[in-house]
């Protein structure tokens, strides 16, 4: 017998270390007869070897994991392939960390190689985290082949790539602006900027303008817009947040429509401070709208200035250093008691001179969003440098051919347009950076500066004899790879590749991506390119499954700060796995999933409905019998429930076919809950009880199959008490036709016949079922007392209800709590009606309710709907609450509006119904 309560914590460490043993994890062998279809893989997205599991991982791969079960009991060779991610910046800065409170010498006076070994050792010691908390979510990856960023495979694919697009002139050398981190003094990635809303300034600035110029200004204007008045100026005004970059300008820019600007247009203003000459250009990047129409140009240190200068001829002028400190060293006309001053001191001794000097006219006070290191905290500066580019326009060519021609689909498809847009917008990829940790890159330079990119420094030296009769010290480059490029070769990579091997013939293409929607164009679209580019045009994945941002139950992003994070490792340690990864299905059929430790709750409660049927059916002696065939019975719950089960595997398995987790987990949980548990089970009781043993002898052999095939259904979305009721079970009766190991896991998905589904049962069973519904309802609505039992009366029924009646009263007498069931010509006094089938049934309630005290609750309580809606709608008519209160508050009036206009019509019906008595 089983025990009352499913124990998650005892039963899932051992569950899962017999999944682990069975071998099941890895793909079955190859069958002669296997083709394409025969095999689903799938690369799981490298989470950081820093990591600890998160909701978003929780969400990511309870989705991967009901894809790989459900296909692997379908009967594929099924491939889910593990591995992390070496995380290049939040690797070293928690190696750097961790040494620094060890009390370690630093990073730099360690030396490279000392401080990479260090790293290895804190990967060996820590790094294996996240691998043991997906475990614990049930993952049921092949660990034999797990892989790692860093590995030497993955570093031979990774160099090989390198050379070979260096070669054919899609990677190169180049000075551009990138994202610069002065803390880490590295590149960054748009990904690792984080946009923070601070209180700042607009610093508005006269800059004179050279060679005695001036210019009419209009200072007053009419109701039309129009000029009425002007003064004469020799001066520009520009506005800044950045006044520190004003040392590094190189123009000034105006709109070319801007009728107050246009003379001004190839004349020079004379930079403060440095007295440097700089041009005034036309560009449609000035909006003549905002602040004075005129914008100070840097092109060193801003993209959108950057884009001016490059469109104007500007030069770009560097005026600081790695660490963010003003430096001379581009522009000699940088006073020198600027030189080696921080960024931000620098930006209060230029305000302060220019309110001495008179050229500040204005301080106007703003919130702005500035860009943020998100591991380092600091402002990021955009910084001239030299970096390696990937020419990524070429690239994505034929990554936007792939999706526009549907070589691979995303799901949802309006998720293609994000990837569209950035793919036909992109710019060039930055993909070095000013780390120790991770790729480093393979290239060598001679004395002279020439560069020689190869695989090996041997075939470097060789390189290098063209240009130098003897041998001569090569320096290899001091950076390393983008931890993004080493990602996108991530599908053919970890199979093995550059080798030809058995799993990339297997398993290559793979078939479907599971990912998040703000790194479709960081990675997913990386991957497409590059496995185009080295795989002999194949996509890389066949279907990308896009999953919703888990936010809390409010619709907010979780943060620690805010206090509303959700551990999914302490979800396991108090409710287990399965209701976790039940929410999370069905839950993620939106873009924002509203998650709540309650939701959670609820579902666990359905795992524990599940397992109270299974041991109300052990109780009853249901259990599985030799021979026995569904497709035999005679009893009409029996058919029933059959057809019914035949539905549910439909609906479950064309969901999960098509990557809708949500409606898969819904159509299990009606099924369960709903049909097998609130009516079979209730329907089959009397059967159970009764003394007819041929059909108790079916319903008990009914019900045991029936619970193993849910079971099946049900294992993907929660594997652990699924395996335990399997097992349970497994003990009694005849024995089953098992898969390996007697796991469940093992086991072939059930595909049942549409000769199950039976149009009789189905509608005789509904018509019991929907008047049973309508019993209760309105029990309730009449707040009939539980113990009360009022007579119930079909009005004039025709002959298949009549019948109806016959067969099922003992039923409708035990769950409709009703006294009789009879027919009669005309509706009782004193009774409610309803029409059910054929028939208006009549539901007697003198003496059994107050029918005054009925009406008066009923009375008060629309009263108080009333009052309820008219306080939200008092809310929802204030623009001003509209407009200002958060989006989520907004919702969720709306929704109390909903329910309680709901609640009111229900009411209004009950008494409606108690008037007509």
């Amino acid at each position: 017998m089983l025990e009352k309560t499913f124990e998650p914590k005892a039963a899932e460490p051992r569950i899962y270390a017999q999944w682990e043993d069975s071998g099941l994890f890895a793909p079955r062998a190859a069958k002669p007869t296997d083709g394409a279809a025969d095999a689903y893989s799938i690369v799981i997205p490298p989470p950081n070897v820093t990591g600890s599991l998160h909701i978003g991982h929780a969400l990511n791969n309870t989705l991967q994991d009901i894809l790989a079960r459900y296909h692997r009991m379908k009967g594929k060779a099924v491939l889910w392939l593990p591995g992390t991610d070496h995380a290049g910046i939040a690797t070293q800065m928690v190696v750097e960390r961790k040494l620094a409170a060890e009390g370690n010498i630093g990073r730099r006076d360690m030396g490279r190689d000392a401080f990479i070994e260090k790293v290895w050792e804190w990967k060996a010691e820590s790094g294996g985290t996240i691998v043991r908390q997906l475990r614990r979510l049930g993952s049921s990856c092949d660990w034999s082949r797990e892989r790692f960023t860093l590995d030497e495979g993955l570093n031979a694919a990774v160099r090989k790539v390198f050379v070979q697009l260096h070669k054919d002139g899609l990677i190169y050398r180049d000075k551009r602006l990138v994202n610069w981190d002065p803390h880490f003094q590295t590149a960054i990635s748009d990904l690792e900027v984080e946009q923070k809303e601070v209180d700042g300034a607009y610093w508005h600035f006269a800059y004179r303008l050279s060679d005695g110029v001036t210019y009419e200004h209009p200072i007053a204007f009419d109701e039309d817009g129009k000029a009425t008045e002007f003064e004469t100026r020799d001066f520009i005004v520009v506005a800044t947040t950045r006044p520190e970059t004003m040392l590094g300008d190189t123009g000034v820019a105006v709109h070319p429509e801007d009728e107050r600007y246009k003379g001004l247009v190839g004349k020079f203003v004379t930079l403060p401070i440095t007295g440097r000459r700089i041009p005034i250009v036309a560009d449609d990047y000035a909006d003549p709208t905002k602040g004075s129409g005129a914008v100070k140009i840097t092109p060193a240190h801003d993209f959108n200035d950057f884009g001016v200068g490059k469109r104007a001829g500007l030069e770009a002028l560097n005026v600081m250093d790695a660490f963010g400190r003003i430096t001379a060293a581009d522009t000699p006309d940088v006073p020198a008691e600027y030189e080696g001053m921080d960024r931000f001191a620098a930006r209060k001794a230029i305000v302060a001179r220019a309110e001495e000097e008179g050229w500040l006219r204005e301080i106007e006070k703003t919130k702005h969003m500035v860009p943020h290191g998100d591991r380092s905290g600091v402002v990021i500066e955009p910084w001239m440098t030299d970096q390696w580019y990937v020419d990524a326009k070429v690239m994505a060519q034929p990554a936007l051919k792939a999706v526009e021609d549907g070589a691979t689909v995303f799901e949802p498809k309006s998720y293609e347009k994000i990837y569209f847009e950035w793919l036909r917008n992109i710019e060039p990829w930055c993909i070095s950076r000013q780390l120790w940790w991770g790729h480093r890159i393979p290239a060598w330079y001679g004395p002279n500066g020439e560069i020689y990119v190869a695989e090996t420094e041997e075939d470097a030296r060789e390189q290098a004899l063209s240009d130098y009769d003897s041998e001569v010290v090569l320096t290899q480059d001091e950076d390393v790879l983008d931890t993004w490029f080493s990602s996108a070769l991530w599908p053919f990579s970890t199979m093995g590749w550059p080798e030809k091997t058995e799993d990339l013939e297997r398993f290559y293409p793979t078939s479907d991506l599971v990912t998040a929607a703000d790194i479709i164009f960081f990675w997913v679209a990386r991957m497409m390119m590059m496995g185009l580019h080295f795989m002999d045009g194949e996509v890389p994945f066949k279907r990308v499954i896009i999953n919703g941002l888990v936010r809390d139950e409010k619709g907010q992003k979780m943060s620690k700060s805010k206090g509303n994070v959700i551990d999914p490792l302490n979800i396991i340690d108090e409710l287990g796995a399965d209701p976790l990864r039940f929410t999370m299905a069905i839950l993620s059929g939106t873009r924002d999933i509203k998650l709540s430790k309650q939701r959670i709750e609820g579902y666990r409660n359905f795992g524990t409905k599940l397992w109270n049927a299974a041991r109300f059916s052990q109780m009853n002696e249901a259990r599985r019998v030799e021979g026995f065939d569904p497709a035999g019975v005679q009893q009409t719950i029996n058919r029933w429930i059959r057809g019914e089960l035949t539905k549910a595997e439909r609906q479950v398995s064309d969901a999960i076919e098509s990557g809708r987790f949500d409606d898969a987990a819904g159509a299990l949980y009606r099924f369960i809950w709903n049909v097998f548990c609130d009516w079979y089970l209730e329907l089959a009781k009397p059967v159970f009880n009764g003394s007819d043993e041929a059909a108790k002898a079916e319903t008990r052999a009914m019900t045991a199959w029936t619970i193993d095939q849910t079971l099946k259904l049900l294992h993907p979305v929660m594997p652990y008490i699924t395996e335990e009721l399997w097992a349970e079970l497994g003990k009694e009766g005849a024995a089953r036709d098992s898969g390996r190991d007697g796991l469940l896991m093992g086991e072939t998905w059930p595909v049942l016949p549409d000769a199950f589904v039976d149009a009789s049962a189905e509608a005789e069973i509904g018509w019991l079922v929907d008047l049973i519904g309508e019993i209760r309802a309105l029990r309730a609505e009449m707040n009939v007392p539980p113990s009360a039992k009022p007579p119930l009366a079909f009005v004039g029924p025709d002959t298949v209800t009549a019948e109806r009646i016959a067969r099922h009263r003992d039923l409708i007498l035990t769950l409709g709590r009703v006294s009789e069931v009879a027919v009669a010509e005309a509706a009782p006094t004193g009774a409610v009606t309803f029409v059910s089938g054929g028939a208006t049934v009549a539901l007697s309630l003198t003496g059994i309710i107050d029918l005054a005290a009925e009406r008066a609750r009923l009375e008060k309580e629309i009263a108080a709907f009333d009052s309820d809606i008219g306080h939200v709608n008092k809310k929802l008519g204030n623009p001003n609450f509209v407009s200002r209160a958060a989006p989520e508050v907004v919702d969720e009036q709306r929704a109390k509006l909903a329910e309680a206009e709901e609640g009111k019509a229900r009411l209004q019906a009950a008494l409606k119904r108690l008037e007509s008595l």
